[in-house]
Parts: structure tokens; sequence; C-alpha cells
């Protein structure tokens, strides 16, 4: 199974390179495929490249719910462990 998720690009780096971050989490990832990428923006990456551009709107609602998923299966894990 693969999955991509929406980051935020924090600094565009030389050759079409970008760091991005996600809850903290930074990474070097690939702009060849997306144009007119700025900082600030949102992309989908999947396997170190950006596929395509997000408006904020669609990737914050995207990360809450990959939050809320995250928030229950914790509380399922925990419930399980009492």
């Amino acid at each position: 199974m693969c999955l991509a998720v929406p980051v935020e690009v924090i600094e565009l780096l030389e050759h079409d390179q970008a760091l991005v971050d996600i809850g903290g989490v930074r990474s070097r990832v690939s702009l060849a495929f997306v144009d007119d990428v700025e900082v600030g923006d949102y992309v989908i990456v999947h396997v170190g490249h950006a596929i395509t551009r997000l408006d904020v709107e669609e990737a914050e609602r995207t990360l809450e719910l990959f939050r809320e998923i995250t928030d229950h299966l914790a509380a399922e894990n925990n419930a399980l462990r009492q």
C-alpha cells in the first residue's frame, strides 16, 4: 500500500528540491513534477516527490483527519491495555 501525504514547504532548495515539514518531521523532497511552488504551500508527496500542490484549506482538512484517526487509534490501544 502506498500513502501520499500533504506536507508544508518550509524552504526552497537548489535543483528543484524543497525542505518540507509534517508534524515537526522535516524531509527533503523533489519539486521536479510541480511548478511554481512557494514557501508556505502544501504539496502531496509520494516516495520523495511532490506530485501536486494543494490549497491550504484542503491540506489542513486532510491533516486534521489524520490527527483524528491517530487519536482514535491511540485511545483504542490504551483501552485494550487496561
